[in-house]
């Protein structure tokens, strides 16, 4: 498919327009990534607006992953307190003694 037929969305980041390719199934989810990612980088920019849109971008960036894994490390820990649990239950409903 070439450029000028492929599905775009537009999407703003601190008041300037960007055109993306997107298909029509998926410009629901990156209009909503473009406006977190609005939202962390006016953050950035309130608290320094002497910053470029560049910095302001790899600051947001950066502290959009720090969330992401931190949300997947906590998914790990809720999925091995669940795996544990369930194996306890496991034992008590069998009968047979958990392990020390």
């Amino acid at each position: 498919m070439s450029d000028a037929t492929r599905p775009t969305a537009e999407i703003t980041l601190l008041g300037r327009s960007y055109v993306i390719a997107c298909a029509p199934e998926e410009e629901p989810k990156l209009e909503r990534a473009a406006r977190y990612l609005d939202r962390a980088m006016t953050g950035i920019h309130a608290q320094n607006n002497l910053l470029g849109s560049e910095r302001i971008a790899i600051m947001a960036a950066l502290n959009i992953t720090h969330e992401l894994l931190e949300t997947l490390e906590n998914q790990r820990e809720g999925e091995r307190s669940l795996d544990a649990l369930s194996e306890r239950l496991e034992q008590a409903l069998a009968g047979t003694p958990e392990p020390r």
